[in-house]
């Protein structure tokens, strides 16, 4: 009978061990919004774990306490007990009589750890993991009570911890709670989960790859706007006006650095219907500008403030280089919108052979991302550039020609297409093998 007493006891210890063990990690692991969430529903349980998650560290040293406790009064209870009980066994056998105590005492540690392991331990601890909010709204009211009992072994353990780490000169980490890359990675996980869409990461990525991005990256190019002149017939632009999609229209006069305006299909058909003829002239608007280092974080409040949804881009210089709409923004983050009619052109094309065929105004962190393309490019980091044209012409520091190629980042590029002065097309193709240190870029030449 006494056997049963002494190893229930164990059981006991062992049983505590497991709830200790299992209330830490289910209240550390449990996600903060779904215990609020749950808080919000009426569940009293959720709301003291959420506020042991908050403020940690006297439940944690509370459940440290109980766990060191326990695994040393079992321990000792096993050696005083079951231990003197299992020498005598030992002591049956003459051969093992000189070795009875220490063989028994060894035997029944390791047995304790074992089963302490394993069900005071390991298996608690999955059990958590698998529905951590639950379990935390269950234990934590005795959790919070029994971290109340032990406040004043709590504060002496921690004003002594303190005391150590302020003699050892260890500094606090100071270091962001989640990073971008820690969102990125459980965007990520939970995408392979099949918790999110694949098309909510691509624009949740969209919206973090924004912050790092300047206006001039989004704009439709200087050479690409179309615009009024205010000196042609009405006549005149209002077939421009008709040749394209667009809805609003730079206006000018003599040459596009001298905009005076922004002309709306809407206005230009609103004074139409009260006079009966088009008057360009007289549906202008002032225009919002904005220079071409702007972030585009900067450009969203800008457009907010103003209550325009379309920016003409100016260098230091006050010259124009190109217009950027809210439209702009939303296709970063979601992609391109094929307009009725509109042939498709994709930046980045994937030919049968492997390779890579880039338009040269393709934004360098669309073509990263659609080679896989994982190193810092030459240049890359301190912003000279932000298209596929603008780093071929960095690394070769020259107007390229047709046939110039260099290797980079594992790839070889090639100009296979010149507009002018302009790379209008850029071919990319993976190198097999890349010898250790050889520079990837290299081999400039025509």
């Amino acid at each position: 009978m006494s056997y049963l007493i002494e190893i229930g006891i164990i059981a006991i210890l062992i049983g505590l061990n497991a709830l200790f063990a299992l209330s830490e990690f289910a209240i550390v692991s449990s996600r903060k919004t779904r215990l609020l969430q749950r808080s919000e529903e009426g569940d009293s349980g959720a709301l003291i774990a959420l506020g042991l998650s908050e403020n940690p560290t006297p439940f944690l040293s509370t459940i440290q306490i109980g766990i060191t406790l326990v695994g040393v009064f079992a321990g000792a209870f096993g050696g005083l007990t079951l231990a003197r009980n299992l020498s005598s066994f030992f002591t049956g056998y003459p051969f093992l009589a000189p070795y009875s105590e220490i063989m028994s005492v060894t035997l029944v540690v390791l047995v304790i750890t074992y089963l302490n392991l394993v069900f005071g331990e390991l298996v608690p601890k999955r059990i958590a993991l698998g529905n951590p909010e639950d379990i935390a709204s269950g234990v934590a009211k005795p959790m919070m009570f029994l971290s109340k009992a032990a406040a004043p072994l709590v504060f002496i353990l921690t004003y002594s911890t303190e005391a150590v780490v302020k003699l050892l000169r260890v500094r606090e980490s100071t270091g962001p709670p989640v990073t971008e890359d820690e969102v990125r990675i459980m965007l990520e996980e939970g995408t392979k989960a099949g918790v999110f869409e694949r098309a909510e990461l691509k624009m949740v990525e969209g919206v973090f790859d924004l912050g790092d991005r300047r206006v001039e990256s989004l704009m439709t190019r200087r050479h690409n706007i179309v615009a009024l002149d205010l000196e042609d017939t009405n006549e005149e632009n209002l077939i421009k006006m008709k040749m394209t999609a667009h809805c609003n229209f730079p206006a000018y006069e003599d040459d596009l650095d001298n905009i005076v305006g922004m002309v709306s299909v809407k206005n230009v058909l609103s004074g139409m219907l009260e006079t009966g003829k088009p008057d360009i002239r007289s549906a202008v608007t002032k225009p919002l500008f904005v220079p071409e280092t702007l972030r585009v974080p900067k450009l969203i409040e800008s457009f907010k403030e103003s209550g325009l949804h379309i920016a003409l881009v100016n260098d230091e210089y006050g010259s124009i280089q190109g217009i950027v709409t809210l439209h702009d923004i939303l296709e970063a983050i979601v992609g391109h919108f094929r307009e009725s009619g509109e042939v498709v052109n994709m930046p980045v094309v994937l030919r049968e052979d492997g390779s890579w065929l880039i338009d040269g105004m393709a934004h360098i962190v669309t073509v990263k991302k659609m080679l896989s393309l994982n190193a810092v490019l030459t240049g890359e980091g301190e912003g000279n550039y932000d298209t596929i044209a603008g780093m071929v012409m960095y690394i070769l520091q020259r107007i390229p020609v047709e046939g110039d190629h260099f290797d980079e980042g594992g790839f070889r590029f090639e100009v296979v297409d010149m507009d002018g002065n302009r790379v209008d097309k850029v071919l990319a193709a993976e190198i097999p093998e890349i010898k250790e240190g050889s520079e990837e870029s290299s081999d400039m030449g025509n």
